[in-house]
């Protein structure tokens, strides 16, 4: 069974655009065996339309359908709210929690955790890159802790590891064993982001998603798949939104 995990971690792809006023969408056109008809939507923070159509169904006849609604399209965007830029008295997500940014010029640069706040100093008109970095770095070391942890588990070598700012997918794993997890998860409860690293320490065994790709991967990790799936499911788009 395909889950979502697996869905987001395919390889990337040119994606057709469709013109919504002044801003041009990417559209993502999935065949569903189930779908007996087409569907439309736009996906919850305004960054893609989603065409699910059924497996004999034409992606010109897709693309020509969403076209057809491109003035529905335009008034559900214009209904998305701005998120505002991460700064003073706004909340960040990290590991889960949501943070609440005390930013004062005067104070040490370097972010710090303190109770449900992240303090830091520091020009503001740089806070969001310097945030980003620091979510980065963060991510990082939490991902390379998991990597070692599950690598240990399945008595393998450490990979190579890389960080992904991929739109499509929360992790990859080559053909030469280099792993890719997307540093935002670094913003998502810690199951979640494990999981998908021990997804792709299982694809170092398996690279399919046999029975037995799955069997390895419910000894590596700890927690319920399923319950992570549904999470990345119903937020895993909301990570993209503090930083474009």
């Amino acid at each position: 069974m395909t889950t979502m995990l697996d869905w987001l971690r395919r390889p990337p792809r040119e994606l057709p655009l469709i013109e919504l006023g002044e801003r041009h969408l990417p559209v993502v056109i999935r065949r569903l065996p189930q779908a007996r008809r087409m569907t439309l939507r736009l996906a919850p923070d305004g960054s893609e339309v989603r065409i699910s159509i059924p497996r004999w169904g034409s992606q010109t006849e897709a693309l020509a359908f969403a076209r057809s609604r491109a003035e529905w399209l335009t008034g559900l965007l214009a209904r998305v709210p701005d998120v505002p830029a991460p700064g003073h008295g706004t909340q960040l997500d990290f590991r889960g929690r949501k943070l609440r940014i005390e930013h004062d010029a005067s104070a040490r640069r370097r972010p710090l955790v303190r109770d449900n706040c992240l303090h830091l100093g520091g020009p503001a008109e740089n806070l969001t890159p310097r945030l980003r970095r620091w979510l980065e770095a963060e991510a990082r070391a939490l991902i390379t802790d998991d990597l070692a942890h599950y690598c240990a588990a399945a008595t393998l070598p450490v990979p190579p590891l890389a960080l992904s700012n991929a739109r499509r997918r929360w992790g990859s794993c080559s053909g030469r064993g280099t792993i890719r997890i997307n540093w935002r998860l670094v913003m998502a409860p810690d199951p979640v982001r494990r999981s998908v690293v021990a997804h792709e320490v299982a694809h170092l065994v398996h690279f399919d998603h046999s029975p037995r790709f799955h069997a390895l991967l419910g000894e590596l990790f700890e927690g319920d798949i399923a319950e992570v799936n549904a999470w990345l499911k119903r937020h895993g788009r909301d990570l993209y939104a503090p930083f474009g």
